[in-house]
């Protein structure tokens, strides 16, 4: 059954890569002119997600260890991580793919309650401190407004103000869940969809002892191992923030130094552009790769902090590129490791 499951998410994977390689906006020639224009920057950006994803995987390990030892050696999680983040990327609506081979993965080496409920808890703080994220760019935007380093008038105070309400709200659910548990609830909420309505209903009752174990195991972290929360929080945060690197390398190679500000002004234009589009792109996250979304919120963010389009277009293939070579390699480490086992 895992062997066919690996099979299908390998094709899934291999088809949207075929698909995103097919579907650049820009012509061959262009392509491979921007990738020679980022130069050894590409380098920089690749090598850079590998740290990203390392992170990822130290967070994992410390929701892992909360309970005592972790069974997974940490190469593992960092392959496992890098396939789930690449299989997410290449489906239709993100978190499906990577999350189910995920727990396949890991429930080698524990029971499946516990290895489900780690991967869960995983992605919720993965989304957590998005929402964190999103609100820190909210108020770094206003104070640079408020220093006219930014643009700032009617139409985008109430964008902000959008925004505040809609990542308060989200931080909210999220808290919730952490204190009572989402497997239990989602599961009720999937029984309301009409077609997956008696799917949802079923699974829900047939498991329902098992949802709620998973639920206890997900409130604990919260309640009895708040060192082990805060821990995965930090490390999630600090990934997003080390991922604005991505764009200010790409804006160093513009030959954009801040003026006055000088390559600190630089980060946070960073900063903001990531948020800006990071938000914008999942809120399409319905898309593979979330085709079009990204290079939109890229276009967008750069246009207004003032910056040429051509930049936003530059900044959008790149990262496309990167994501290309890393899912990938995510799919390739997912064949080597069934292989391996076999």
């Amino acid at each position: 059954m895992k062997k066919r499951v690996n099979d299908l998410f390998f094709i899934i994977g291999l088809v949207a890569v075929v698909i995103m390689c097919c579907s650049f906006e820009v012509s061959f020639s262009q392509l491979w002119l921007d990738i020679r224009k980022a130069s050894y920057w590409l380098a920089a950006i690749v090598g850079l997600w590998f740290m990203l994803y390392t992170l990822n995987a130290l967070a994992w390990r410390v929701i892992l260890r909360s309970n005592g030892r972790c069974p997974v050696r940490f190469g593992r999680l960092v392959k496992y991580t890098v396939t789930g983040f690449a299989l997410n990327s290449v489906t239709p609506i993100g978190l499906l793919g990577g999350e189910a081979y995920k727990i396949m993965s890991v429930s080698q080496f524990m029971d499946v309650k516990k290895a489900t409920s780690s991967v869960i808890l995983f992605s919720m703080m993965h989304i957590f401190s998005h929402f964190w994220f999103w609100l820190t760019a909210v108020g770094v935007y206003f104070l640079l407004g408020m220093n006219h380093l930014v643009p700032l008038n009617g139409a985008i105070a109430w964008g902000m103000a959008f925004a505040i309400l809609f990542c308060s709200g989200g931080i909210y659910l999220f808290v919730r869940g952490y204190k009572y548990g989402l497997a239990v609830r989602f599961f009720r909420f999937v029984a309301r969809i009409p077609v997956l309505r008696r799917w949802g209903k079923r699974f829900g009752e047939k498991h329902h002892e098992d949802l709620l174990k998973i639920d206890t195991q997900i409130a604990e972290l919260h309640h009895q191992n708040k060192r082990s929360f805060y821990a995965s929080f930090f490390l999630e945060y600090v990934g997003r923030l080390l991922q604005s690197l991505e764009i200010f390398f790409m804006l160093i190679l513009f030959g954009i130094d801040g003026g006055n500000g000088g390559y600190g002004l630089v980060f946070l234009y960073s900063f903001l552009i990531l948020a800006f589009t990071s938000l914008f792109a999942n809120l399409l996250g319905f898309m593979p790769m979330q085709v079009g979304g990204r290079e939109g919120g890229f276009a967008m963010s750069v246009i207004l902090l003032g910056m040429s389009g051509e930049i936003g277009i530059f900044i959008g293939i790149i990262c496309r590129v990167r994501e290309l070579l890393w899912t990938l390699t995510g799919l390739l480490l997912m064949k080597l490791e069934r292989k391996s086992n076999e």
